[in-house]
Protein backbone atom coordinates (compact mmCIF):
# COMPACT_ATOMS: atom_id res chain seq x y z
CA UNK A 1 0.00 0.00 0.00
CA UNK A 2 1.89 3.47 -1.08
CA UNK A 3 2.25 5.71 1.60
CA UNK A 4 1.39 9.85 1.07
CA UNK A 5 3.24 12.42 2.75
CA UNK A 6 -0.24 13.53 4.17
CA UNK A 7 -0.78 12.46 7.99
CA UNK A 8 -3.01 9.37 7.85
CA UNK A 9 -6.00 9.53 9.93
CA UNK A 10 -8.60 7.52 11.29
CA UNK A 11 -10.82 7.83 8.94
CA UNK A 12 -8.38 6.26 6.47
CA UNK A 13 -8.32 3.82 8.13
CA UNK A 14 -11.71 3.59 8.26
CA UNK A 15 -11.76 3.65 4.29
CA UNK A 16 -9.11 1.37 3.18
CA UNK A 17 -10.13 -1.55 5.88
CA UNK A 18 -13.80 -0.97 4.58
CA UNK A 19 -14.96 -0.07 8.21
CA UNK A 20 -16.46 2.26 10.13
CA UNK A 21 -14.55 4.58 12.35
CA UNK A 22 -16.37 2.80 15.33
CA UNK A 23 -14.98 -0.31 14.62
CA UNK A 24 -11.35 1.10 14.35
CA UNK A 25 -11.66 2.74 17.40
CA UNK A 26 -12.75 -0.29 18.95
CA UNK A 27 -9.69 -2.12 17.90
CA UNK A 28 -7.27 0.88 18.81
CA UNK A 29 -9.14 0.80 22.71
CA UNK A 30 -8.40 -3.40 22.79
CA UNK A 31 -12.35 -3.57 22.77
CA UNK A 32 -13.82 -7.69 23.11
CA UNK A 33 -16.69 -7.04 20.69
CA UNK A 34 -14.74 -7.67 17.70
CA UNK A 35 -14.29 -10.89 15.28
CA UNK A 36 -10.58 -11.68 14.90
CA UNK A 37 -10.61 -11.40 11.23
CA UNK A 38 -11.74 -7.95 11.76
CA UNK A 39 -9.01 -6.75 14.35
CA UNK A 40 -6.35 -8.19 11.93
CA UNK A 41 -7.95 -6.36 9.00
CA UNK A 42 -8.24 -2.78 10.87
CA UNK A 43 -4.38 -3.49 12.71
CA UNK A 44 -2.77 -4.11 9.00
CA UNK A 45 -4.29 -1.23 7.50
CA UNK A 46 -2.80 0.77 10.52
CA UNK A 47 0.48 -1.20 10.75
CA UNK A 48 0.88 -0.15 6.62
CA UNK A 49 -0.05 3.28 6.67
CA UNK A 50 1.68 4.06 10.09
CA UNK A 51 -1.39 5.36 11.60
CA UNK A 52 -0.50 7.06 15.37
CA UNK A 53 -3.86 7.06 17.45
CA UNK A 54 -4.23 10.78 18.87
CA UNK A 55 -4.17 10.10 22.63
CA UNK A 56 -6.16 13.78 23.43
CA UNK A 57 -8.80 13.14 21.03
CA UNK A 58 -9.09 9.57 22.13
CA UNK A 59 -9.31 10.34 25.91
CA UNK A 60 -11.95 12.98 24.71
CA UNK A 61 -13.99 10.31 23.10
CA UNK A 62 -13.72 8.16 26.09
CA UNK A 63 -13.83 10.73 28.75
CA UNK A 64 -10.76 9.36 30.28
CA UNK A 65 -7.21 10.18 30.45
CA UNK A 66 -4.97 6.97 29.18
CA UNK A 67 -3.61 7.14 33.48
CA UNK A 68 -3.45 4.55 35.77
CA UNK A 69 -3.74 5.46 39.59
CA UNK A 70 -1.71 3.20 41.98
CA UNK A 71 -3.37 3.71 45.30
CA UNK A 72 -1.65 2.83 48.88
CA UNK A 73 -1.06 3.54 52.13
CA UNK A 74 1.36 0.81 53.04
CA UNK A 75 4.24 1.30 54.90
CA UNK A 76 6.16 -1.65 53.33
CA UNK A 77 7.99 0.67 50.57
CA UNK A 78 9.49 -2.52 48.75
CA UNK A 79 6.01 -3.82 48.26
CA UNK A 80 4.65 -0.51 46.68
CA UNK A 81 7.88 -0.78 44.62
CA UNK A 82 7.96 -4.16 43.44
CA UNK A 83 4.23 -3.87 42.39
CA UNK A 84 4.58 -0.82 40.66
CA UNK A 85 7.42 -2.16 38.59
CA UNK A 86 4.82 -4.86 37.63
CA UNK A 87 2.79 -2.16 36.25
CA UNK A 88 5.25 -0.40 34.35
CA UNK A 89 6.11 -4.33 32.68
CA UNK A 90 2.72 -3.90 31.28
CA UNK A 91 2.12 -0.54 29.85
CA UNK A 92 5.67 -0.12 28.46
CA UNK A 93 5.16 0.63 24.71
CA UNK A 94 1.61 1.77 25.25
CA UNK A 95 0.07 4.88 25.31
CA UNK A 96 -0.45 4.63 29.08
CA UNK A 97 1.09 6.22 32.26
CA UNK A 98 0.97 5.63 36.18
CA UNK A 99 0.27 8.21 38.79
CA UNK A 100 1.03 7.09 42.19
CA UNK A 101 -1.34 8.15 45.00
CA UNK A 102 -0.56 7.64 48.73
CA UNK A 103 -3.66 7.68 51.14
CA UNK A 104 -3.85 8.35 54.43
CA UNK A 105 -6.98 5.06 55.56
CA UNK A 106 -7.16 6.44 58.94
CA UNK A 107 -8.38 10.03 57.63
CA UNK A 108 -12.08 10.15 57.42
CA UNK A 109 -12.30 11.58 54.41
CA UNK A 110 -10.44 9.33 52.35
CA UNK A 111 -12.92 8.26 50.21
CA UNK A 112 -14.29 11.75 49.54
CA UNK A 113 -10.41 12.75 48.50
CA UNK A 114 -10.11 9.85 46.35
CA UNK A 115 -13.32 10.69 44.88
CA UNK A 116 -11.77 14.12 43.86
CA UNK A 117 -8.67 12.64 43.08
CA UNK A 118 -10.60 10.22 40.42
CA UNK A 119 -12.85 13.56 39.07
CA UNK A 120 -9.77 15.44 38.39
CA UNK A 121 -7.48 13.07 37.12
CA UNK A 122 -10.42 11.09 34.78
CA UNK A 123 -8.28 7.75 35.37
CA UNK A 124 -8.84 5.11 32.99
CA UNK A 125 -8.49 2.55 35.86
CA UNK A 126 -6.82 2.32 40.01
CA UNK A 127 -4.98 -0.40 41.00
CA UNK A 128 -5.62 -0.64 45.17
CA UNK A 129 -2.73 -2.25 47.59
CA UNK A 130 -3.60 -2.94 51.28
CA UNK A 131 -4.45 -2.37 53.40
CA UNK A 132 -7.23 -0.28 51.30
CA UNK A 133 -7.50 -2.81 48.53
CA UNK A 134 -9.69 -4.69 51.47
CA UNK A 135 -12.38 -1.07 51.69
CA UNK A 136 -15.27 -2.64 50.17
CA UNK A 137 -16.68 1.15 50.37
CA UNK A 138 -13.14 2.32 47.96
CA UNK A 139 -14.53 -0.33 45.18
CA UNK A 140 -18.16 0.68 45.26
CA UNK A 141 -16.98 4.33 44.57
CA UNK A 142 -15.10 3.17 41.61
CA UNK A 143 -18.06 1.11 40.20
CA UNK A 144 -20.26 4.03 40.79
CA UNK A 145 -17.82 6.98 38.95
CA UNK A 146 -17.47 4.14 36.14
CA UNK A 147 -14.19 3.83 36.98
CA UNK A 148 -11.66 0.06 36.36
CA UNK A 149 -10.47 -1.24 39.92
CA UNK A 150 -8.27 -4.22 40.16
CA UNK A 151 -7.01 -4.73 44.13
CA UNK A 152 -4.31 -6.55 45.80
CA UNK A 153 -4.97 -8.86 48.40
CA UNK A 154 -3.83 -11.77 51.04
CA UNK A 155 -7.00 -13.36 50.04
CA UNK A 156 -9.74 -13.15 47.92
CA UNK A 157 -11.87 -9.88 48.42
CA UNK A 158 -13.42 -9.86 45.00
CA UNK A 159 -14.15 -11.95 41.36
CA UNK A 160 -11.38 -12.25 39.10
CA UNK A 161 -11.64 -9.61 37.08
CA UNK A 162 -10.30 -7.31 39.88
CA UNK A 163 -8.40 -9.31 42.22
CA UNK A 164 -4.89 -10.22 42.18
CA UNK A 165 -4.32 -12.38 45.34
CA UNK A 166 -2.04 -14.23 47.16
CA UNK A 167 -2.66 -17.59 49.73
CA UNK A 168 -0.31 -16.18 52.96
CA UNK A 169 -2.16 -18.26 55.26
CA UNK A 170 -1.10 -21.62 53.88
CA UNK A 171 2.40 -20.20 52.76
CA UNK A 172 3.32 -19.70 56.56
CA UNK A 173 1.67 -22.84 57.49
CA UNK A 174 4.30 -24.41 55.27
CA UNK A 175 6.91 -21.99 57.40
CA UNK A 176 5.55 -23.43 60.06
CA UNK A 177 6.05 -27.29 58.84
CA UNK A 178 9.41 -26.59 57.75
CA UNK A 179 10.79 -25.39 61.54
CA UNK A 180 9.06 -28.40 62.84
CA UNK A 181 10.38 -30.65 60.56
CA UNK A 182 13.76 -29.15 61.69
CA UNK A 183 13.10 -30.39 65.66
CA UNK A 184 11.81 -26.76 66.62
CA UNK A 185 8.84 -26.25 69.27
CA UNK A 186 9.36 -23.03 70.69
CA UNK A 187 8.25 -21.31 67.67
CA UNK A 188 7.33 -17.13 68.23
CA UNK A 189 5.47 -14.91 65.95
CA UNK A 190 6.00 -11.38 65.30
CA UNK A 191 2.57 -10.04 63.67
CA UNK A 192 1.72 -7.17 61.69
CA UNK A 193 -0.20 -4.35 62.36
CA UNK A 194 -3.91 -4.51 63.18
CA UNK A 195 -6.25 -3.85 60.15
CA UNK A 196 -3.94 -5.58 57.49
CA UNK A 197 -5.90 -8.60 56.25
CA UNK A 198 -2.00 -9.80 55.54
CA UNK A 199 -1.54 -9.56 59.64
CA UNK A 200 -4.58 -11.48 59.72
CA UNK A 201 -3.84 -14.57 57.38
CA UNK A 202 -0.53 -14.77 58.48
CA UNK A 203 -1.25 -14.67 61.95
CA UNK A 204 -4.19 -17.15 61.25
CA UNK A 205 -2.05 -19.58 59.10
CA UNK A 206 0.61 -19.77 61.91
CA UNK A 207 -1.97 -20.36 64.39
CA UNK A 208 -3.64 -22.90 62.97
CA UNK A 209 -0.21 -24.97 61.67
CA UNK A 210 0.86 -24.34 65.33
CA UNK A 211 -2.38 -26.24 66.64
CA UNK A 212 -2.26 -28.94 63.87
CA UNK A 213 1.58 -30.06 65.43
CA UNK A 214 -0.09 -30.00 68.90
CA UNK A 215 2.12 -26.81 69.39
CA UNK A 216 1.37 -24.73 72.29
CA UNK A 217 1.75 -20.55 71.55
CA UNK A 218 1.38 -18.48 74.98
CA UNK A 219 1.09 -15.04 75.15
CA UNK A 220 4.98 -14.44 75.33
CA UNK A 221 5.44 -16.28 72.47
CA UNK A 222 3.66 -13.17 70.48
CA UNK A 223 4.58 -9.97 69.71
CA UNK A 224 3.01 -7.38 67.71
CA UNK A 225 4.65 -4.78 65.26
CA UNK A 226 4.02 -2.25 62.60
CA UNK A 227 5.84 -4.20 59.61
CA UNK A 228 8.80 -1.79 60.17
CA UNK A 229 12.72 -2.25 61.02
CA UNK A 230 12.42 -0.72 64.28
CA UNK A 231 8.88 -2.50 65.34
CA UNK A 232 10.54 -5.71 64.48
CA UNK A 233 13.70 -5.66 66.68
CA UNK A 234 11.49 -4.27 69.24
CA UNK A 235 9.24 -7.15 69.04
CA UNK A 236 11.99 -9.68 68.37
CA UNK A 237 13.68 -8.34 71.91
CA UNK A 238 10.40 -9.18 73.72
CA UNK A 239 10.39 -12.27 72.43
CA UNK A 240 13.90 -13.14 73.44
CA UNK A 241 14.05 -11.41 76.76
CA UNK A 242 11.29 -13.82 77.67
CA UNK A 243 11.57 -16.72 80.65
CA UNK A 244 11.47 -19.29 78.14
CA UNK A 245 13.59 -18.20 74.65
CA UNK A 246 12.23 -19.29 71.16
CA UNK A 247 14.37 -21.49 69.12
CA UNK A 248 12.91 -20.28 65.97
CA UNK A 249 10.98 -16.92 65.10
CA UNK A 250 8.38 -16.32 62.42
CA UNK A 251 7.69 -12.27 61.20
CA UNK A 252 5.43 -11.49 59.20
CA UNK A 253 7.19 -9.49 56.74
CA UNK A 254 11.40 -9.24 56.13
CA UNK A 255 11.50 -6.01 57.66
CA UNK A 256 10.67 -7.17 60.80
CA UNK A 257 12.21 -10.29 60.56
CA UNK A 258 15.86 -7.99 59.84
CA UNK A 259 14.71 -6.25 62.86
CA UNK A 260 14.88 -9.98 64.74
CA UNK A 261 18.43 -10.33 63.23
CA UNK A 262 19.57 -7.31 65.11
CA UNK A 263 17.80 -7.87 68.31
CA UNK A 264 19.47 -11.70 68.27
CA UNK A 265 22.76 -9.85 67.50
CA UNK A 266 22.78 -7.46 70.35
CA UNK A 267 22.04 -10.52 72.53
CA UNK A 268 25.37 -12.50 71.18
CA UNK A 269 22.77 -15.09 69.60
CA UNK A 270 23.98 -16.54 66.63
CA UNK A 271 21.07 -17.05 63.68
CA UNK A 272 20.55 -19.56 62.88
CA UNK A 273 22.78 -21.58 65.49
CA UNK A 274 21.22 -20.12 68.43
CA UNK A 275 18.27 -18.50 66.94
CA UNK A 276 16.11 -19.24 63.08
CA UNK A 277 14.23 -16.61 61.68
CA UNK A 278 11.94 -16.26 58.63
CA UNK A 279 10.53 -13.62 57.06
CA UNK A 280 7.78 -12.71 54.34
CA UNK A 281 7.88 -10.88 51.07
CA UNK A 282 11.34 -12.10 49.38
CA UNK A 283 11.94 -8.82 49.32
CA UNK A 284 16.05 -7.51 48.42
CA UNK A 285 16.73 -7.48 52.13
CA UNK A 286 16.20 -10.88 52.85
CA UNK A 287 18.93 -11.60 50.28
CA UNK A 288 21.32 -8.96 51.47
CA UNK A 289 21.27 -9.80 55.37
CA UNK A 290 23.70 -12.28 56.45
CA UNK A 291 23.20 -14.78 57.08
CA UNK A 292 20.23 -14.79 53.95
CA UNK A 293 17.36 -14.70 55.13
CA UNK A 294 14.71 -17.97 54.91
CA UNK A 295 11.35 -16.15 53.71
CA UNK A 296 8.47 -16.51 51.82
CA UNK A 297 8.38 -15.21 48.55
CA UNK A 298 5.25 -12.91 47.13
CA UNK A 299 5.28 -12.78 43.42
CA UNK A 300 4.23 -8.89 43.42
CA UNK A 301 5.40 -7.83 40.75
CA UNK A 302 4.28 -10.17 38.75
CA UNK A 303 0.46 -9.45 40.42
CA UNK A 304 0.95 -6.04 39.51
CA UNK A 305 2.16 -6.53 35.72
CA UNK A 306 -1.81 -8.83 35.90
CA UNK A 307 -3.47 -6.47 37.81
CA UNK A 308 -2.51 -3.53 35.72
CA UNK A 309 -3.37 -6.24 32.36
CA UNK A 310 -7.08 -7.00 33.77
CA UNK A 311 -7.49 -2.91 33.05
CA UNK A 312 -5.84 -1.84 29.37
CA UNK A 313 -4.99 -5.62 27.99
CA UNK A 314 -8.32 -7.67 29.61
CA UNK A 315 -7.88 -9.98 26.48
CA UNK A 316 -4.29 -11.03 27.42
CA UNK A 317 -3.46 -14.44 28.53
CA UNK A 318 -1.78 -13.01 31.83
CA UNK A 319 -4.53 -10.77 32.60
CA UNK A 320 -6.69 -13.93 33.52
CA UNK A 321 -4.63 -14.97 36.39
CA UNK A 322 -5.79 -13.65 39.47
CA UNK A 323 -4.43 -16.34 41.83
CA UNK A 324 -0.66 -15.90 42.61
CA UNK A 325 0.86 -18.73 45.33
CA UNK A 326 3.63 -17.76 47.04
CA UNK A 327 6.64 -19.93 47.28
CA UNK A 328 9.39 -21.10 50.69
CA UNK A 329 12.89 -19.37 49.90
CA UNK A 330 15.37 -21.77 52.24
CA UNK A 331 18.71 -20.11 52.67
CA UNK A 332 20.91 -19.85 55.56
CA UNK A 333 18.91 -18.52 58.44
CA UNK A 334 17.25 -22.00 59.72
CA UNK A 335 18.74 -24.47 60.87
CA UNK A 336 17.78 -26.97 63.71
CA UNK A 337 17.77 -25.92 67.13
CA UNK A 338 20.89 -26.75 69.41
CA UNK A 339 19.86 -30.21 70.81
Amino acid sequence: MPKSNKTPTINDVARLAGVSKKTVSRVINRSALLSEDTRTKVETVIMELGYVPNPQARALALRRNFLLGLLHDNPNAQTVLNFQEGVLDAIRDTEFALVVRPVDRHAPTMIDDIRRFLEQQRLYGVLILPPISENDALAQLCVEMGCGYVRMGSAMLDDEDHIVASNDREMVGQAVDYLVELGHRRIALIEGPEGFRSAFERREGFLAAMQAHGLPVPPEARAQGTYRFDSGMAAASRLLDAAERPTAIFASNDEMASGAFHAARQRALKVPDDLSIIGFDDSPIAAHIWPPMTTVGWPVREMGRAAALKLVAPDDEAAGQFRFPATLVKRQSVAPPRS
